[in-house]
């Protein structure tokens, strides 16, 4: 965003107000400070005051920025506002502000002992002990001091809030918003590693209850987003993550098989054509095809243009529209019966479970998936290899290993 126009110097302006040190947005007129608000009802807008004559210069940004609703100058809670309204900020993608957003949210809201969150407090009086604490708190999962269990139950959630503490820190020290960053220095906790695949009977269930599910109405009692079953057939056939399968273009679809652009360091392949991975591919484009036609959306002309997965208005599917279907699918599954509470799994799951069914070697299952290691095949193959027992050898081996041995 570009910085505008240079204000012009005021000679009516206050003699000990910095005018080049002006924040933006604030106007000097009659004896008073204002900034311009939109009217609530669609008006003119209209003046409002933040200050008067005697004010100093930090008091007219401390007063902006309340009157904009960023909080107390200083605190978490500010600091966090603040980072909203960066170049910084806005250069991250949509899924990482969404994830920055969503971890300081549960680090601001955080009950300290005094009944205060920790959000309103100062910055400049945290501690590394303090955030050591939070970081411990949220990894044990404990409900206490106002954190919901749903948002401290890993310990993967504390480690996120930290690493969103640490750079929320490092840019208000640059940007002059705080001093000190209590966040470096702070020891992460270590993570389990959780790939809740399912069992093979799960999998298959869930799969046919999705297929049952999609075929209702839409938004009708029970339904669930019709792709679902599709998704699952190629995260699983395809050993795709979610995100992997959101990205899947026209272009993928070659003559040999799926062309799969994976994440995370893995290499790229070709999945080849099965009856599944066919039925999910056609499936697919020809519920795009309905509903872009039934939208009256522009087709774009570039293969690679044009998503396989799309939402019911013809747009393309967004990483978190899949992931709200999928709990809703998974959900709905474990209240109707179809599995129980502890084999939930998760779509990323399914990618664990198709690595593991490959068949093969080792070295096949790590081509087949892509990586770049043995050791993260290792992860994703849960298979228990089968071996033979030691044998003793016979005694007709023995002597012949005797006699080869005498001078």
């Amino acid at each position: 965003m570009g910085r505008g126009r240079k204000r012009r110097h005021s000679p009516k302006i206050p003699g000990h107000i910095d005018q080049d040190a002006l924040p933006k947005g604030v106007y000097w007129e009659d004896g008073r400070w204002y900034i311009v608000e939109p009217h609530p009802e669609g008006g003119r807008a209209r003046k409002r005051t933040i200050a008067y004559a005697d004010a100093r210069l930090s008091e007219l940004h401390a007063a902006r920025e309340s009157a904009l609703g960023l909080g107390v100058v200083g605190t978490l809670d500010h600091l966090a506002k603040v980072f909203k309204t960066s170049t910084e900020y806005s250069e991250l993608s949509k899924s990482s502000r969404v994830d920055y957003d969503h971890h300081a949210a549960i680090a601001c809201s955080f009950i300290l002992k005094d009944g205060t969150t920790l959000g309103s407090l100062q910055v400049d009086r945290m501690s590394v002990p303090m955030i050591q604490r939070l970081v411990e708190t949220l990894s044990q999962g404990r409900a206490a001091r106002g954190v919901q269990p749903a948002l401290a139950a890993r310990p993967s959630t504390a480690n996120h809030v930290l690493r969103s503490l640490h750079r929320l820190f490092g840019w208000g020290i640059r940007m002059g918003h705080c001093k000190t960053n209590p966040a470096s220095g702070v020891r992460s906790v270590r993570e389990k590693a959780e790939f809740k695949m399912p069992d093979p009977q799960a999998f298959v269930a869930v799969l046919e209850f999705a297929k049952a599910r999609a075929a209702l109405p839409l938004h009708s009692k029970g339904s669930i987003a019709p792709y679902m079953p599709a998704v699952m057939v190629l995260a699983y056939n395809a050993r795709l993550r979610g995100i992997e399968v959101t990205e899947l273009t026209d272009a993928d679809a070659l003559r040999e098989g799926v062309r799969c652009s994976r994440r995370k360091g893995s290499r790229d392949n070709i999945t080849a054509w099965n009856e599944d991975l066919r039925w999910a591919w056609t499936w697919l484009r020809d519920y795009r095809a309905e509903r872009v036609e039934a939208h009256k959306r522009p087709v774009p002309m570039r293969a690679e243009k044009r998503p396989l997965l799309v939402t019911q208005t013809g747009t393309p599917l967004a990483r978190s529209t899949l992931k709200t279907a999928w709990q809703r699918l998974i959900i709905a599954a474990i209240e109707a019966g179809v599995i129980a509470e502890d084999q939930r799994f998760s779509l990323h799951g399914l990618k664990h479970r198709g690595i593991t069914d490959t068949r093969g070697t080792r070295a096949h299952k790590q081509d087949a998936a892509g990586h770049a290691s043995p050791q993260m095949t290792n992860r994703y193959d849960h298979e228990l290899q089968v071996v033979q027992p030691p044998t003793l050898p016979s005694d007709d081996e023995l002597a012949f290993a005797d006699a080869a041995s005498a001078p």
